[in-house]
């Protein structure tokens, strides 16, 4: 971006941060705001709960500053941060509930984090950074060497320098850290933890950006719903296949191996445990810096799955249309008939041709043609006037959720995750695919749940077919685990 008059000017007027830092209660906003949200990493709050914290809050203030300061109720002064002209938090409700919920916006974290750097640092370190960007250059250097004899050069390089290592530490010679460099590596690496939770702020905010595109698009489409998810589906793949959308699908696959969970909370009770590092006096939630990564990134992880729900909404709306017209025309043609019954028509009513054997020759066959792409013709649906059956609106099929609850909530009693497919299998479904959504909503609205996106796994379920014969039905979803 370039910082000309003319930006700097909008910025100054329009950016939410810019705004919090010329507002009057900036030191109210961005210390409350900081120490409830930021500093335990709480990502939601209840209206109650947040009104009742800045309630006492400002009963402090007003024994240092007067009776006269900040007059107004704390519910008024949280929803006044929430209008859009100021933008410092995010308002809204979650399915199900009518309680408000508040939410940092990421314009507000940036200024928090910029008001951060203001203060005077006691010690400011230099070489673990230096050798942090060298390091980088390295990586990038070396992933993008396409020719095979300089790659194998540096790496029989890496080899002598770790065997020329072994040997050096093997003769008693085994150079450490002293307590300057390692307060210099922690306090970068306290910095870019913190930064990291920053910006998963952001990327869940592009992607709710998303979603409300998606609802909006919903509300105003007339045309086909063919051409409605193809419009729907290619901008949510653009946003997956974008640079942000590699990065954090690459940092969510790394977080959710066990083994990298293990290895990053041995290392941090190792570091914690260091003398130069206690001097430091680190915040305790350092100590599970990598969980609140995780829980930062399921946000954005739900906010993809009410994207994937809204979707499954408009098309089970739009099948229920279409069937409710062709048991309209189904109806019609029983009433006509039953008209018909007493006084059938005279003369020639229907017309078939006689049965005979259809002889083909085999060099009369035709040559394999390819398959075409299918294309989905844009037609409107119109809705008729015939009158039907309203009891046919209640012979819904009714799926027990409570009993799936039940059996989600047993079979993690003695493990920490299991997935979909595992529950099926211990307990197959017995409503086929109306069960197999349940599941689905009950792991995006009642459990923690995690959705692999990259790996397919087949489910099956017994189903009776319109002659009474027993078939086998299956789907395959994105493994989703269901986690204690």
């Amino acid at each position: 971006m370039t910082l000309d008059f003319a930006t700097l000017d909008i910025l100054r007027t329009h950016h939410p941060a810019w705004r919090l830092l010329r507002s009057d209660h900036a030191p109210l906003v961005a210390s409350f705001l900081h120490r409830v949200f930021v500093v335990p990493n709480v990502r939601v709050m209840a209206a109650a709960d947040l009104a009742e914290r800045l309630t006492d809050e400002l009963y402090a203030l007003r024994l240092q500053l007067g009776e006269t300061a900040f007059p107004k109720p704390a519910l008024d002064y949280l929803n006044d941060w929430a209008a859009p002209d100021k933008g410092w938090l995010r308002k809204f409700y979650r399915p199900g509930t009518d309680e408000a919920q508040f939410d940092l916006t990421p314009a507000t974290e940036k200024a928090m984090a910029w008001l951060a750097q203001l203060s005077e640092r006691k010690f400011v370190g230099t070489e673990s950074r230096l050798l942090t960007l060298l390091d980088l250059l390295k990586q990038m250097s070396e992933g993008s060497e396409a020719d095979p004899a300089r790659r194998i050069a540096e790496l029989h390089k890496k080899r002598d320098d770790i065997d020329a290592e072994i040997a050096r530490v093997l003769s008693g010679d085994m150079p450490l850290l002293d307590d300057t460099a390692v307060k210099d590596r922690f306090q970068q690496f306290t910095q870019g933890a913190r930064t990291l939770l920053t910006d998963f702020r952001e990327v869940e905010h592009n992607f709710r950006q998303l979603d409300r595109r998606v609802r909006e698009r919903i509300a105003l489409w007339e045309g086909s719903k063919g051409a409605l998810l193809e419009d729907i589906m290619g901008e949510r793949d653009a946003i997956a296949d974008s640079d942000q959308g590699k990065s954090f699908r690459a940092f969510w696959d790394f977080l959710l191996s066990s083994r990298r969970q293990e290895e990053l909370t041995e290392l941090l009770d190792r570091v914690l445990a260091l003398p130069a590092v206690s001097e430091l006096n680190p915040d305790t939630r350092m100590r599970r810096v990598h969980y609140d990564w995780m829980e930062a990134g399921e946000h954005a992880q739900r906010t993809v799955a009410a994207l994937s729900q809204q979707l499954r909404r408009f098309l089970d709306d739009q099948a229920w249309l279409e069937n409710r017209r062709i048991m309209e025309i189904l109806h019609g043609i029983e009433s006509k008939a039953l008209a018909l019954r007493d006084a059938p028509p005279t003369g020639t009513v229907m017309e078939m041709a006689e049965a005979c054997a259809d002889i083909t020759l085999p060099m009369e066959r035709p040559l394999f043609t390819p398959a075409s792409k299918p294309v989905i013709a844009d037609l409107a649906l119109q809705a008729g006037d015939e009158d039907i059956d309203p009891s046919r609106l209640f012979d819904q099929v009714v799926v027990d959720k409570a009993r799936l609850t039940r059996h989600i909530r047993h079979a993690l009693q003695d493990r920490a995750q299991i997935t979909l497919s595992e529950l099926v299998l211990n307990q197959p479904l017995q409503q086929g695919l109306a069960e197999l959504v349940a599941y689905l909503q009950l792991g995006s609205e009642t459990f923690s749940t995690v959705v692999d996106e990259d790996t397919l796994e087949p489910i099956r379920w017994q189903a009776v077919a319109t002659d009474g014969q027993a078939i086998t039905r299956g789907a395959r979803l994105p493994r989703m685990i269901f986690m204690r």
